[in-house]
């Protein structure tokens, strides 16, 4: 197949990454027809990923007022074949336009929420301490890492890498059907958790059964570098109607 035409650039930066082993039945309701789970090392997982989206265009051009700011979003992980990819069980930006453009675009499930962030690198330039906030201040949620040693790109096999290094998305459509875009980017240098965790009340946003899971300590965390990031327009699956 060839590739389609690109429909958004931009630079995904500083991507906290809390990553949660679930039952794969939580997650089976969410998966769209024409892809099954992936899984690693016969885990299921789930994603909590705060980052950076800077200089973005849609279709080339760059939308005033709205090239740099947060997202949060909760994902997890499938295949199609020998394609591995991503859903997104929500998307959290501060913009409106930008949640507006997601929904009618891919009919991926973002949402408008208030947000900041903090990024410091310390003096020995291999710390880094990074942190997203989202929510009204009676309420507000809280991700953060504090990274040890220096970055390095995601080991073969390792579980970084499987977090990574999936570079399509699939959305499900309102008519049971299912959307395949690719996501390209280079190899991301990660930094490994010293401390990582969240602050908050996540109920209100992924739903009680979901934010109990997130509760916990995270089996995993780093913080990925991040880079240039091209994604290209979507396409309905043909056999979207096909079993799992």
């Amino acid at each position: 197949m060839s590739r389609q035409s690109r429909f958004l650039t931009a630079e995904w930066k500083n991507l906290v990454m809390l990553n949660y082993a679930v039952d794969p039945r939580l997650l089976q309701r969410y998966v769209p027809v024409s892809t099954e789970l992936d899984a690693f090392e016969g885990k299921t997982y789930v994603s909590l990923v705060g980052f950076e989206f800077n200089r973005i265009r849609v279709l080339g051009l760059p939308i005033p007022w709205h090239r740099s700011f947060e997202e949060v979003n909760l994902r997890f992980y499938v295949r199609r074949g020998s394609k591995r990819g991503v859903v997104f069980i929500s998307e959290l930006v501060p913009k409106r336009a930008v949640a507006a453009v997601a929904r009618l675009a891919f009919n991926e499930k973002y949402s408008y929420v208030p947000m900041s962030h903090r990024v410091e690198v310390r003096a020995d330039g291999e710390t880094v301490e990074a942190e997203y906030r989202w929510g009204a201040a009676a309420q507000q949620c809280r991700m953060w890492i504090e990274t040890e040693g220096p970055g390095s790109i995601a080991p073969e096999g390792s579980a970084s890498q499987f977090i990574t290094e999936h570079y399509w998305g699939y959305a499900a459509q309102a008519d049971g059907g299912c959307m395949e875009y690719e996501v390209q980017h280079p190899q991301w240098q990660v930094r490994g958790a010293k401390t990582a965790g969240y602050s908050g009340e996540l109920a209100g946003y992924y739903g009680a059964e979901m934010a109990k899971e997130l509760a916990r300590e995270p089996d995993s965390a780093f913080l990925a570098e991040g880079s240039a990031v091209t994604v290209y327009q979507g396409i309905r699956m043909d056999n979207a109607h096909s079993s799992r």
